[in-house]
């Protein structure tokens, strides 16, 4: 317990290394899981890698168990789960264990929550060696502590949904909910999601037709992944393209929209989004792999005046909506349920 010293709300107190710097910037934290007063330790039962940080870990590691290490070994010398490469970490599910005094976050001993602040900058330690674990899929069982700061966000878990398929939705809930402010503030009638198929995408797209887009495009990778979005009508038109060539993307697409979503989890995507959208347009980028200079750059190579937004993952009352969202729409529900069926069987 850190006696009567009162910590930082942002969690300053939480950085061992270097000096000054924000937990999310920090390169190690102090994961300690006695609370400071306006902390909340919790008990953590599931980890949600983010999903360009996952990739990013298959792709240098191959097997199921060297990911396993190589999640052990960042939160072991980091305190904390942040991918050194795509510097992405995640969220966690677990149950309030304990809750400082001076805590402003509303929540009690415990509840079972979903934390809505990134793996980045939250304390993390992990006890069983992921022994639960294979390593083929982003979400992660585990036993452990996580540390919540004054000025940290988390969601009470819902009841009338399974946790896994609610971790997942809270994963991404900040995309949705940008999506309908954009589109409702813009009034635009077309939208294109790079990535439609995916967590973040299916929800966007769902978020733009409620908030009254008329011409939905969901762009994929594969023409199994476009027959998956075509059965549960979320996009007026589905195609496919590597969202990494642009021309490709530009093609695909056809007549530019008023707003382009990125939801894709690798690099390089920015110069179709940019060419996808109408002058006067806004392009969203979602994803962890976007390159601010390649987006600046690149929108000024080929003089296009549209607005770029950097999703940062909140919006005031994201979670809430994005779990009313995937109630309500079951083409999101179609999709997420199948790739929980592809995970477990992979």
């Amino acid at each position: 317990m850190a006696g009567d010293v009162t910590g930082s709300p942002i969690g300053l107190h939480r950085v061992l290394a270097p000096a000054g710097v924000l937990p999310q910037q920090a390169d190690v934290l102090d994961a300690d899981p006695s609370p400071w007063p306006d902390e909340v330790v919790v008990a953590v039962e599931r980890l949600n890698l983010d999903a360009a940080s996952y990739r990013q870990l298959r792709e240098a590691h191959g097997s199921g168990a060297a990911v396993r290490q190589a999640v052990l070994d960042i939160v072991a010398k980091r305190g904390k789960m942040q991918n050194p490469v795509t510097g992405s970490g995640g969220m966690l599910l677990g149950t309030v264990s304990a809750v400082g005094p001076d805590s402003p976050l509303g929540l009690k001993v415990g509840d079972r929550i979903a934390t809505l602040v990134s793996l980045t900058l939250t304390p993390l330690r992990i006890t069983d060696g992921l022994s639960r674990w294979d390593g083929l899929g982003e979400q992660v069982p585990c036993e452990g502590t996580a540390v919540l700061f004054g000025r940290s966000i988390a969601a009470v878990l819902p009841e009338d949904m399974p946790d896994e398929l609610a971790l997942s939705v809270l994963d991404v809930c900040g995309a949705p909910a940008l999506t309908d402010r954009v589109v409702r503030s813009k009034g635009a009638k077309s939208v294109c999601v790079l990535g439609g198929g995916g967590k973040s995408g299916s929800l966007s797209l769902a978020a733009a037709r409620a908030a009254g887009a008329t011409r939905l495009v969901a762009l994929v990778p594969t023409q199994g992944e476009a027959d998956a979005v075509r059965g549960t009508g979320l996009a007026d038109e589905v195609v496919v393209a590597d969202a990494r060539n642009p021309v490709a993307v530009a093609e695909a697409v056809g007549e530019p929209v008023e707003v382009t979503v990125v939801c894709v989890d690798v690099s390089g995507c920015e110069h179709g989004a940019i060419l996808a959208t109408a002058p006067g347009g806004t392009v969203i980028f979602f994803s962890m792999a976007t390159s601010f200079s390649a987006a600046a750059l690149g929108a000024e190579g080929v003089a296009a005046d549209v607005e770029m937004l950097i999703g940062n993952g909140y919006v005031p009352g994201h979670a809430e909506f994005a779990l009313d969202l995937a109630r309500r729409t079951p083409g999101v529900l179609a999709l997420f349920r199948g790739r929980e069926r592809q995970t477990a069987g992979s």
